[in-house]
């Protein structure tokens, strides 16, 4: 597989992990199972799940000047991008994100402090023109400030960059601003929010896509969960399955469909066979715990990609049955 060029502009926080028999009530002390600290923030998460999954990754971040800072800078430097270009502050923290996992299904509850990743300067995003442009696709989220986001998105356009925005977390953007993107990934909720249409399953995800291709989007990945996606392009649809897994712990589970989705169509793997991939990725993360730490690699999707044909071929009935 050609290894092509993935440029992740987003959020660095560090993660702290509680895992829990149940969500507490307001009011009340639970105590933990267990408990982790580790590397995360969407941005930094999709960048590792790129690199894994086999792309070339320059990775583009912002850090407070503190000890979370320090652990960023360390972590960074130890996965193996191409390039990193960290941005820091002295007025802001670290982004920082504590993080309830809980129950039977591994759901969770976050709650971020985005510190440093609200303070991409103009100029500072100026300064990452050349890696921007030199990507095959450029990965971006909101978990950074809006301004710095609409220029990315308009150095990657004019460039000619390919132009992946996951709209999480939600913030409102204007459809100039969503028309400019080449595919869109948002989740059912962060759908919901964009479009006002409720996204609970397969059919009011095709009608939600179709609002947003009225706002100017040509492609757009709507992800369902256990039920899979809806990939939608000039408003043909197409269902993309689920694979099945025994979650262990979904944060991470978009960040991963999103870097892995993004290696591989940098690698110019077709959009409906790179979504299938990111899937079997993304089953593959919530297996483990923690976000970051828990990315799989290439191969490993790629197994759990042939073992579900496998399954789904022997039950298939048999000539002459």
């Amino acid at each position: 597989m050609k290894k092509g060029k993935v440029c992740v502009v987003g959020s660095f926080n560090l993660d702290i992990v509680a895992g829990m028999s149940r969500f507490p009530q307001p009011g009340e002390s639970l105590i933990a199972h267990n408990s982790m600290m580790g590397a995360g923030g969407k941005g930094a998460n999709q960048a590792v799940a790129a690199l894994r999954a086999g792309a070339r990754v320059h990775y583009i971040g912002k850090v407070g000047r503190d000890d979370f800072g320090t652990f960023a800078r360390r972590h960074l430097d130890s996965v193996g991008f191409d390039a990193v270009t960290l941005f820091s502050t002295a007025d802001h923290p670290t982004g920082n994100a504590l993080i309830y996992v809980a129950g039977a299904d591994a759901e969770n509850m976050i709650a971020v402090d985005p510190g440093a990743n609200l303070t991409f300067t103009l100029e500072e995003i100026e300064q990452c023109r050349p890696a921007i442009a030199a990507a095959d696709i450029l990965l971006t989220q909101l978990e950074n400030n809006l301004p710095a986001i609409e220029k990315v998105i308009a150095i990657a356009k004019e460039a000619q960059t390919y132009i992946i925005l996951n709209p999480a977390p939600f913030q409102p953007v204007s459809d100039a601003l969503l028309a400019k993107v080449d595919l869109l990934t948002p989740n059912a909720t962060e759908c919901s929010l964009l479009t006002g249409i409720q996204v609970q399953d397969m059919a009011s995800a095709q009608r939600a896509a179709q609002v947003l291709h009225g706002k100017g989007i040509q492609a757009l990945i709507i992800t369902l969960g256990t039920q899979g996606a809806l990939l939608s392009v000039a408003g043909q649809a197409q269902w993309v399955a689920a694979f099945a897994a025994v979650p262990k712990d979904t944060t991470g589970a978009g960040d991963a469909f999103n870097g892995s989705l993004a290696a591989q169509l940098a690698s110019g793997v077709p959009l409906a066979d790179a979504a299938s991939f990111a899937s079997a990725y993304a089953s593959v993360c919530v297996e483990r715990a923690g976000a970051a730490a828990s990315m799989p690699d290439y191969a490993e999707a790629l197994a759990r990609q042939a073992s579900a044909t496998l399954q789904a071929t022997a039950l298939l009935p048999q000539v002459g049955q």
